[in-house]
């Protein structure tokens, strides 16, 4: 396995232990996004991406957070169920989403990344510096989506309620049922 590409997101407060986000490519034809560069004791070091871990609620079956008391869904109490715990007793919140099967892997990916986040370090103190780091949003939509109303575009985004109807903002809508 060669890692072929490295792309680091530099977090604008390097006070915090969280350093950077970064994403790597394997063998130019698989990306894992979002490791993270995170300050350690004996320095910087790679987290794998994770997800939080759930539980369901016993009564309505929702997922709710390890830490809740109550069921987001249907306000029952929630059990306080023993969850599972890391090396040091710690309960275990998030789970990796991927990372390596063993030692040799991950040591790889650390150097690498590590070598690339203390480059782009170096490229962020040049004028005119860029992030190579690309974030994955939903574009905004195109203009000519929408009908021209004048000099104001609605948007699909809006509540109802403030959407351009042509009515005077001073009427009132009766409360929906």
């Amino acid at each position: 396995m060669q890692i072929t590409e490295v792309r680091i997101k530099l977090m604008e407060d390097p006070s915090e232990r969280l350093l950077a986000f970064c994403s790597i490519t394997l063998d130019d034809c698989f990306v894992v996004r979002d490791l993270k560069i995170i300050q350690g004791q004996s320095g910087p070091f790679v987290a794998m991406p994770s997800r939080k871990i759930m539980a369901h609620c016993p009564n309505c079956g929702c997922k709710n957070h390890l830490k809740a008391n109550y069921c987001n869904q249907c306000g029952r109490r929630l059990p306080q169920e023993t969850a599972a715990r890391d090396e040091q007793g710690r309960v275990r919140l998030y789970a990796d989403i991927a990372h390596p099967i063993n030692s040799t892997c991950r040591e790889q990916i650390q150097q690498a990344v590590i070598q690339a986040y203390q480059l782009e370090l170096k490229k962020a103190q040049q004028p005119g510096y860029v992030s190579s780091y690309e974030d994955v949003d939903i574009p905004a939509p195109s203009p000519h989506l929408y009908p021209s109303q004048g000099s104001s575009t609605p948007s699909a985004r809006q509540p109802r309620s403030q959407v351009n109807t042509g009515k005077s903002t001073s009427e009132k809508r009766p409360p929906q049922q």
